[in-house]
C-alpha cells in the first residue's frame, strides 16, 4: 500500500504542531475518526486479495497505533503545560496571615439544652435520646393516652403516610419526648434518672406556636420517691437555671394521662423597669407540667408498679430560653437571621458549667 510513509509524516507533524487540545482533536478526527484517512484505508482492505490484505493490514495497524500513541503523548504534554500556566498564575502565599473571620455562635436553644444537661447531671440525671419518628404505641399507648384523646387526632398530630392496605402500626412525628422515657425504662429498668431533650412536633401554627419546637422531660424512678422529691428537684433546677438565690414554685392540680397525681407548676416573678425578675414579686407564670408516673406507664415499660414509683416532668426549651435571655418573639428562633444569632448567640468556648456559671 503506497503513501503510508507520507501519511505518517504528515499526521505526526500535525500532532507536533497542535497548539491546544481542540486542534489536537481535529487532527485525531481527520486521521482516526469514522471518516478519517486511516479509517477509510482500513475499509479498503476488504477489496484486496488475501495475501495483499494481510500485508497491508499489518502496515495500517502499525500506523494507527503510532498515530494514536503520538496523540496521547501530545494530549498529556498539553495538559501538563496548561497546569504549569495555572500554577504560575494561581499562586497563594501560605505565610500570609489569615483573613479575619467573625467566630460562629451557639444558638440559644442549643445553649439552654447544654445548661439543662449541666444542671441535671449535677443531680445524677443522664441524658437519654430516641427517634423523632415514633410508633403509635410508644407515643400514645405506652403513655396511657386513650384512643379517643384529642392528641391522637390529625388536627393535633403529624401522622406518617401509609399506603392503602398497609397493616403496620401507624407512626407519627413524636408529639413529646415522653416516648424516650419509655424506651429508657425498657432498656435500663429501675432505678433510673434521665432527662430527654429534643425536637417535638405538633399541629400548632400561629404567632405563639410553631409546628416544631423543643422539649426537655425528666424521669426519676426508685422505691421511695414522692412529690416532695419532685418539688425539691424543680426548685433546685429553677434556682440554678435562672441563676437566682431562691425561687418559689406553686403546684396546681391538673391532669395528664401519664401521671397521677398531676400538677402544673408556676413560678413567682415580677416585671421591674421592663425586665423580668424570677423569684420575687406578686405574679405567677406557668413554666412546666409534672406529676407522679402513672402505674400503667410503669407496667407498659416493664417496671413493676408495686415495687417502684417515681416522678416525671416536661418543659419547653424555647420558652425557657425566651424567659431567661429576654427573647421577645418565638418565630425568630427559626428564621436563621445572622444578626439575631450574633446578638443572642453564645461563644462556642463558653461551655455551661455550674461552678463557673451557666451563661457567662
Amino acid at each position: 500500500m503506497d503513501g503510508l510513509d507520507t501519511l505518517k509524516a504528515r499526521y505526526l507533524g500535525a500532532i507536533a504542531s497542535a497548539a491546544d487540545e481542540a486542534g489536537l482533536e481535529d487532527v485525531r478526527v481527520a486521521a482516526l475518526g469514522k471518516k478519517g484517512e486511516i479509517s477509510l484505508k482500513m475499509r479498503d482492505l476488504g477489496q484486496m486479495d488475501p495475501a495483499g490484505r494481510q500485508a497491508a493490514g499489518a502496515l495500517l495497524n502499525a500506523l494507527k497505533d503510532e498515530i494514536d500513541a503520538a496523540l496521547r503523548a501530545k494530549k498529556t504534554a498539553l495538559g501538563d503545560a496548561a497546569l504549569d500556566e495555572r500554577l504560575k498564575s494561581e499562586w497563594l502565599d501560605v505565610t500570609l496571615p489569615g483573613r479575619p473571620r467573625r467566630p460562629g455562635t451557639v444558638h440559644p436553644v442549643s445553649q439552654v439544652m447544654e445548661e439543662l444537661t449541666a444542671i441535671f447531671a449535677d443531680m445524677g440525671f443522664s441524658v437519654a435520646e430516641g427517634p423523632q419518628v415514633e410508633s403509635d404505641w410508644y407515643n400514645f399507648d405506652a403513655l396511657n393516652i386513650p384512643p379517643e384523646h384529642p392528641s391522637r387526632q390529625e388536627h393535633d398530630t403529624f401522622f406518617m403516610h401509609r399506603d392503602p392496605g398497609d397493616d403496620r402500626p401507624p407512626h407519627v412525628l413524636r408529639t413529646h419526648t415522653s416516648p424516650v422515657q419509655i424506651r429508657a425504662m425498657m432498656q435500663e429498668g429501675a432505678p433510673i434518672r434521665v432527662i430527654a431533650p429534643g425536637r417535638v412536633y405538633r399541629m400548632d401554627m400561629d404567632q405563639t406556636h410553631t409546628p416544631m419546637f423543643h422539649q426537655a422531660e425528666g424521669l426519676a424512678i426508685d422505691r421511695d420517691i414522692s412529690m416532695a422529691n419532685l418539688k425539691w428537684t424543680l426548685e433546685e433546677f429553677c434556682r440554678a437555671y435562672f441563676e437566682v438565690p431562691s425561687v418559689e414554685l406553686r403546684f396546681r392540680a391538673s391532669h395528664f394521662p401519664f401521671t397521677e397525681p398531676s400538677a402544673e407548676v408556676d413560678i413567682r416573678y415580677s416585671i421591674v423597669g421592663g425586665q423580668l425578675r424570677i423569684g420575687e414579686g406578686d405574679r405567677w407564670m406557668e413554666i412546666l407540667g409534672s406529676g407522679m408516673v402513672h402505674p400503667k406507664v410503669l407496667a407498659a415499660a416493664g417496671v413493676d408498679p408495686d415495687q417502684w414509683q417515681g416522678f416525671a416532668f416536661g418543659m419547653g426549651i424555647d420558652r425557657l430560653a425566651m424567659l431567661k435571655y429576654g427573647i421577645p418573639d418565638l418565630r425568630a428562633f427559626f428564621e436563621s437571621d445572622l444578626r439575631w444569632l450574633r446578638h443572642y448567640g453564645f461563644s462556642p468556648l463558653d461551655v455551661p458549667d455550674l461552678a463557673g456559671g451557666l451563661s457567662l
